[in-house]
């Protein structure tokens, strides 16, 4: 096969795997959809885990708001598309963990640290050769019982030689929920084949 077909023949593989979306509510539906494999959900201990991976677009359009210019566009997907974010919602009985699961005051205080600054501790990337992709940041809106889970975004760096796995693990450790590790296999071809918005 010449240099020129076989060039057709990968652009043509890699537009078939990756789906774009007209608006940033059609690209949510789609990750929200559990058969694409964006979002996984777990209920153990009476406990819902939903780990859902967040696209580079989908915080380039988080930044946008109402403007489409085409310039700031490929701007913020050069800054965010440097990292992988994956979005992890907890709750019980559609309640935050801090509204069902500190039994005392001192239990609540511990929870609220831990969530606020220790989570580096007990969430973890993982290849499957154990190797841990470091954590960068992560965030935790308090909304003091208002939501019915707590949500929180962690945020590593887009390591090339992670994605050559065929496959990542985020493992949860016990946050007093007597649930154990949580674990979810997230395929890599998902994120390097990652969907995108036509802005």
């Amino acid at each position: 096969m010449s240099r020129f077909l076989w060039g057709i023949t990968i652009l043509f593989f890699l537009s078939c795997n990756s789906k774009s979306f007209s608006s940033k509510e059609a690209l949510w539906q789609f990750l929200k959809d559990e058969d694409q494999g964006y979002v996984q959900s777990k209920n153990i201990n009476g406990y819902d885990f939903t780990l859902i991976y967040k696209p580079t677009d989908v915080l380039v359009a988080q930044e946008l708001q109402d403007t489409e210019d085409k310039k700031q566009v490929a701007t913020l997907r050069a800054k965010y598309q440097k990292y992988l974010y994956f979005n992890l919602s907890m709750g019980k009985n559609n309640k935050e963990l801090l509204s069902v699961t500190p039994k005392n005051r001192q239990e609540f205080g511990a929870m609220v640290n831990q969530l606020a600054f220790g989570m580096g501790e007990k969430v973890h990337l993982l290849s499957p050769q154990k190797d841990t992709l470091e954590l960068l940041d992560y965030v935790y809106p308090r909304m003091y019982g208002m939501t019915n889970s707590t949500s929180m975004l962690f945020v590593y760096p887009r390591d090339e030689k992670f994605l050559k796995e065929d496959y990542l693990t985020v493992v949860i450790g016990d946050l007093g929920t007597y649930t154990g590790e949580v674990k979810f296999k997230v395929p890599t071809q998902l994120i390097k084949n990652e969907p995108t918005i036509q802005f």
